[in-house]
């Protein structure tokens, strides 16, 4: 470890931070739409439609052909390589379809995980990754997640996300990363998906906002969470009691969610063109209970969907 080195020059330092902040504007959040072919084929699987880049083409215009008051709700979207290429059945690619929402595009960089030896079939991404991003003009999104497989209570969950970004956040350090031009995009403390008595949203937020707090650099402008296996009504309702908490919270807390914001649409949708508006309303209205979960102004119920219920929990889910 060096301790001589060059921060980023002042433009490019300008320039991180603005995108940065700008993804975590007030009551924005994230639409991760990165998954992968084989977790997409999944998704589709799940009602009835084959694993065809077609279909997989197909549901990504839904989302991003969705009313453009997407755009005050989703300041960002992720990407799959795939998808940052393809384009609607007008021949708009996908990332021009978002820009004219004012949503900026991102893409998944990762090649996957690979086990991290020595460990509990633990797992890790290779390469510098978040230097590498800013680098080349990238803000990168750290996503270490804590699995919510187990038994295990709050407490340990909290101890262990606390440990787990206390090493992210030295590792970052260490490799000269620009946390003004970062996000965060960590688990929520919750209790293990088996443990016999559940957190309630009150107590999921004390423990989740102790745990930022305790490791998490006030520089870091804003935390994006996992929906984590959450049901969408879950997501939004934690999320937004970790807003309504009260103490120091000098990030912005708001969402980076992939099957609680698209669940509903999904089931929507089942790959049918004249179903397209109600899937596309569906987005709209998770994605507005969210919006207004980061401001800590949701009403738990208001949005049901057609899986706003239903858990999405998979076990020993793998990217």
């Amino acid at each position: 470890m060096t301790t001589h080195w060059n921060y980023p020059d002042p433009a490019l330092q300008d320039e991180l931070r603005k995108i940065a902040n700008a993804i975590v504007a007030p009551g924005k959040g994230i639409l991760a739409a990165d998954e992968s072919k084989s977790t997409m084929g999944k998704r589709l699987q799940d009602i009835g439609l084959e694993n065809t880049d077609e279909y997989r083409r197909k549901y990504r215009q839904l989302l991003f052909t969705t009313c453009p008051t997407l755009g005050d709700y989703v300041s960002g979207v992720i990407l799959f390589h795939e998808t940052l290429y393809q384009k609607a059945d007008d021949g708009t690619p996908f990332t021009e379809l978002l820009k004219q929402r004012g949503i900026i595009p991102g893409i998944k960089v990762d090649t996957g995980v690979v086990p991290l030896f020595g460990s509990n079939d633990e797992c890790t991404t290779q390469a510098r990754y978040a230097s590498i991003c800013q680098a080349n003009r990238i803000v990168p999104i750290v996503e270490p997640e804590v699995l919510p497989d187990g038994a295990h209570d709050l407490e340990r969950s909290q101890k262990v996300t606390e440990t787990v970004l206390a090493y992210v956040y030295k590792a970052l350090a260490d490799h000269n990363v620009y946390l003004e031009g970062t996000l965060l995009k960590p688990n929520m403390v919750t209790t293990g998906q088996d443990c016999p008595t559940k957190a309630n949203p009150a107590q999921v937020a004390h423990a989740t906002v102790t745990a930022l707090q305790r490791t998490v650099p006030s520089a870091v402008p804003g935390v994006t969470f996992l929906s984590g296996g959450q049901s969408e009504e879950e997501a939004s309702v934690n999320l937004d009691a970790i807003n309504k908490f009260q103490g120091k919270k000098p990030w912005a807390l708001t969402f980076s969610y992939g099957r609680a914001l698209q669940a509903s649409v999904l089931r929507a949708w089942g790959g049918k063109d004249e179903n397209v508006t109600a899937a596309q309303n569906e987005l709209l209205q998770r994605a507005k209970a969210n919006s207004l979960a980061a401001l800590g102004q949701y009403t738990a119920g208001t949005v049901a969907g057609k899986a706003g219920e239903a858990g999405l929990f998979v076990k020993n889910h793998a990217y």
